[in-house]
């Protein structure tokens, strides 16, 4: 025996009486479903109430799109426009609003109330490099043991800190007590945009500053005093020739050198 299937029962709205997607984007050209609009030309000019057939017929002429912008009036607004155009020049916008938009982030940093005087700069050092780049910074004082039967050591200790880095920030969250640990949070007096394109700018400096030009090397002068390297070719090259023409002319004479040192 088979089993009864339940029935049914299509609600008056159909389908969309549960609920749909809704649709972002404007309707355009044959999508719009009203008997009349107030038409908006493609420079801004005002046409008036017009039929929609008639509004369809001029965005056909002009080669453009009948774009409802204002689907909320009575009757609605619609505009002529590219509107492929209109998408990609949004959709620009969108991307570059959210480029120059900057997320807040929050650097944290962990202290111990006897912290070293060495161990404190290098975390102050820290401190003032997240304020530089615009993002705040939470800074934790962490307590163990006897050390939570006092506080005011990482009070003051906030408070020293607080004082340090007063030129690049302020205390945006005074010091409190939460469990073992005290907490101050420390904003930045500029903005991460700025402090962005500060960067942004500086590195377009650097890469835009003419660089030296390498200048040539010169050959190395010889001692005063002493003859070049030229100069003693030469001068053996002279000494060489005139010991040549003396052999020769005592040749000539009869005599050598042996009769020449004897006489």
């Amino acid at each position: 025996m088979v089993a009864a299937q339940p029935i049914r029962v299509p609600c008056p709205g159909g389908d969309q009486a549960q609920g749909g997607h809704i649709s972002a984007e404007p309707r355009i050209n044959d999508r719009i479903r009203v008997p009349e609009v107030r038409l908006v030309g493609p420079n801004g000019e005002q046409v008036g109430i017009v039929a929609l057939n008639d509004a369809l017929r001029l965005a056909q002429e002009a080669d453009l799109d009948l774009v409802e912008v204002a689907p909320t009036a009575r009757p609605p607004v619609c505009k002529l426009m590219d509107y492929g155009k209109f998408k990609y020049e949004s959709a620009l916008k969108a991307r570059e609003s959210r480029k120059n938009q900057a997320q807040t982030v929050i650097k944290e940093i962990k202290l111990r109330p006897k912290i070293d005087p060495h161990d404190y700069g290098t975390k102050k050092g820290h401190v003032e490099r997240f304020l530089k780049q615009g993002d705040k910074v939470k800074v934790t004082i962490m307590f163990r043991g006897r050390e939570q039967s006092r506080p005011e050591l990482g009070f003051r200790l906030l408070q020293r800190l607080a004082g340090d880095v007063e030129e690049l920030g302020f205390v945006e969250s005074q010091p409190k007590q939460d469990g073992r640990n005290m907490i101050m949070v420390i904003g930045p007096h500029r903005k991460k945009s700025e402090s962005k394109s500060d960067r942004t700018t500086s590195r377009d400096v650097a890469a835009e500053a003419p660089r030296p030009v390498p200048r040539p090397r010169r050959p190395a002068a010889s001692p005063a005093g002493q003859p070049g390297v030229s100069q003693n070719s030469a001068s053996q090259n002279s000494a060489s020739q005139n010991s040549a023409s003396q052999n020769n002319a005592g040749h000539q004479n009869g005599t050598g050198p042996a009769d020449q040192a004897g006489a």
